[in-house]
């Protein structure tokens, strides 16, 4: 089957699943490319509707093995009509859990037909220089398979006349879905006197649980821990103070040190 465009959809405020799904889609190399940006607030509001002779493309982080709740009512807006879809999930070291077969099962819901799958890792939001938790990825390997897996991808579209006659994608994961959709509430952002309060944090923010007025006021029942806020800081003014989210990331790289390696199901 031919598909004549690409919609890319990615939720990734530290950037490690849009890489991700942007290699996918360079190995499938469609004429045309749509990308839809998740992350910000007001793309979410915006539905997305789906031709058949469309594909799309879905990449999200893995937040405590699930996909992230604050997506679902974006994702359960999506209008498509036997739209093939490739789901992604990318995680930070640790495990995917049901997180692909979530995302795998809300996309069919909508309409889409589920061609393939990856799961890829990310470093981890809560990384830093004390506890580096699947620091720099994905890296080059990493996207040289996302670049395979899309290439995979395409082969698989073209040798069918549709992607009805493909057989029911099978992923990892099980019913009822494991994992957490509860987010910590918890104040963990310290702010140091080098903030030069130029309204960054509150930009990248893909909650706006920053006050762009005052870069130190945190709205915690809002926040998603992601820590773009910190990551993206241009004067290093943002860091974790002791707190849960300080402890998991130490817990995190004691426990798994041994990197993931990441997986394509066609």
């Amino acid at each position: 089957m031919k598909t004549k465009k690409i919609k890319l959809a990615y939720f990734s405020p530290t950037g490690t699943s849009e890489r991700v799904a942007r290699g996918v889609a360079d190995g499938i190399e469609a004429a045309e490319l749509e990308t839809i940006d998740i992350t910000r607030p007001e793309t979410r509001e915006k539905p997305v509707r789906c031709a058949a002779d469309e594909l799309l493309l879905v990449a999200v982080p893995v937040y405590m093995g699930r996909v992230p709740a604050l997506l679902h009512g974006w994702l359960n807006a999506l209008e498509a009509r036997e739209t093939p879809a490739v789901c992604i999930v990318v995680y930070g070291n640790r495990a995917y859990e049901d997180s692909l077969l979530e995302l795998k099962d809300t996309l069919a819901n909508r309409g889409c037909i589920p061609v393939a799958g990856g799961a890829y890792i990310g470093e981890h939001s809560f990384s830093d220089e004390q506890a580096p938790v699947a620091m720099g990825r994905p890296n080059e390997e990493d996207l040289r398979h996302a670049h395979a897996f899309g290439k995979a991808i395409r082969e698989k579209l073209d040798s069918v006349a549709s992607p009805a006659d493909l057989a029911d994608l099978q992923v990892p994961g099980e019913h009822p879905y494991g994992g957490r959709t509860q987010l910590w509430d918890v104040d963990f952002i310290a702010v140091d006197d080098r903030c030069a309060q130029c309204g960054l944090c509150a930009k990248v923010c893909p909650v706006g649980a920053v006050d762009p007025a005052n870069s130190a006021a945190i709205d915690i029942a809002k926040c998603i821990t992601c820590c773009a806020c910190i990551k993206k800081c241009p004067q290093n003014a943002r860091s974790k103070k002791a707190s849960p989210v300080m402890e998991a990331s130490q817990r995190l790289f004691n426990l798994f040190t041994e990197p993931k390696k990441p997986e394509y199901f066609l």
